[in-house]
Order: structure tokens, then sequence, then C-alpha cells
């Protein structure tokens, strides 16, 4: 629940921790709440909000455009690096002091969340995925083939570089969950849950079209695969909004599946 003051041009919101009723019991704890979206710790303003989403564009399409980025081995790191930092950075800008509002506390819960969610991800993902592979095509991940014809250090260099373009696609998920959730709690009226979940589903169709590319511009794969798999991903934010946790069950979940077709690569080469 909130209370709403005009000043200029925004309106500020004084923020009131959200009651029982405004809470998915099951998902959430009693306190806590997403930053941001009702002016805890400080608010974001609609043109504030563009700008922050204009940089997770930028942040993007450093990593998606066929940049020849030199260095050897470090060189793919940059764009990774560079995905999550811009977007932090115009966090920094529009709410000086309170951009670490998405991150928290790495405990033993975490940790177990990180665990759980990844391994309920590679579930969903995969009974989803066979189901859709059985109505349709789908698009193999180029990056699986890729890594079973690397050398031992470029394998170890890929998995590495996995760490800050994971987190990356964590923040640039994340970032336009807060801002849909804010769009849809102020403006559209939804209500918290109403807001939550609208800015769970269009967040994760958003992350389903960025890897188009990735799977030969393949639709159905991209929205209904990838898709319900970033809602899972979510999940782990919705529940501790710590973005480390997400970042945490994306990590595991890509290295098992990567893991895994390693393994099944190997033993075909054994046949």
């Amino acid at each position: 629940m909130t209370f709403a003051s005009t000043q200029g041009t925004e309106t500020l919101m004084t923020p009131v921790t959200a009651c029982a009723a405004e809470r998915f019991s099951r998902l959430e704890g009693p306190t806590g709440d997403f930053p941001f979206y009702n002016a805890a710790p400080t608010s974001i303003s609609s043109r504030q909000w563009l700008f922050v989403m204009a940089m997770v564009v930028a942040g993007f399409l450093l990593l998606a455009l066929p940049i020849p980025w030199t260095g050897g081995r470090v060189g793919p790191f940059i764009p990774a690096v560079l995905m999550p930092l811009i977007p932090l950075v115009a966090l920094a800008c529009v709410a000086p002091g309170h951009w670490k509002a998405i991150f928290g506390k790495v405990r033993g819960r975490e940790v177990r969340l990180m665990v759980g969610v990844a391994l309920l991800n590679i579930v969903v993902s995969m009974g989803v995925g066979a189901i859709v592979f059985a109505l349709t095509e789908v698009t193999p991940n180029a990056a699986t083939a890729q890594l079973s014809g690397l050398d031992t250090a470029d394998k170890v260099a890929f998995f590495a570089k996995t760490i800050p373009q994971l987190f990356g696609e964590e923040v640039i998920t994340l970032l336009p969950f807060l801002a849909l959730l804010q769009l849809f709690s102020r403006s559209l009226d939804l209500g918290r849950k109403g807001a939550i979940v609208g800015a769970w589903v269009v967040s994760s169709v958003i992350f389903g079209l960025i890897h188009l590319p990735t799977y030969d511009w393949n639709l159905i794969q991209c929205i209904v695969v990838i898709g319900s798999a970033r809602m899972v991903l979510t999940l782990a934010w919705i529940m501790t909004k710590n973005i480390w946790v997400s970042t945490g069950a994306h990590i595991l979940n890509d290295w098992l599946l990567f893991a895994i077709g390693l393994l099944g690569a190997g033993l075909q080469g054994r046949v």
C-alpha cells in the first residue's frame, strides 16, 4: 500500500510495507519487497526508466552484434562484462546510492534456492522442450556444439566467460521487470500481484525474443521453451528480490546443460 503526493510532474510515492493480501504467500517471505516501484529506497521516474532501458539495449547489442573484439581469449570477456556494467551504471545514475538494492546477501538459504531453481529449470525446460519438439522443429544451441570442439584452455575460458554474461542476462531481464512492475502498478493500477505477474510474463517473453538469433529465429522455441525457462529463473528473483540468487541458478543451469552436452559428445566420440 502506498500514499502518493505530487511534486512537479512526477508522482512521489511514500512506501508502506505491502500487506499480506498483496503478497504471494507461498512464494514470498513475510518481509522485503521489490525496489523502486513503490519509491523504496528511492523513486525512479518514467523518463529515468527509459534511459535505463536504453542502456539495457545498448549493453545487449554490444554482446549480440558481430563486433571483432581483439585480445585473444580476453576479447570475448569485454562485451560479456559491458552487458551488465552499462545498465548498472545507468541505474546508479538515476538512483545514486541505491543501485545496490537489487542485490542481497548470499547465505545457506540462497545457495539452496540457486540449486533448487536450477534443477527445476532443467526439468521444466526438458519437459516443455520435449512437447515443442514433438509438435514442431527445434534448433539446437550452437554454443554446445562449438564447446565440444574446443581444447581444454578454450573450454575453461568459455565457462569463465559465461559468468559475467549470464549475470548480464539477469541484469537486462530484471531491470525491465522492475520498470514494468512500476508501469503496471502505477499507470495501469493492476495491484501488486497483477503487476508482478504482468512484469514476470512480459520480461520472460522479451528474454525469449532476444534469443531469436541464437536459435535461428525460431519464434515458437524462443517464446515457449526459452520463455518458460526464464519464468523459472525469475522465480528465484521473486522469492528473494536478490539478483545473486537468480544469477547463481542461471549459471548452474547452463553449466549443467553444457556439461551434459559435453558428456554426450564424448560418449558419441567413443562409439
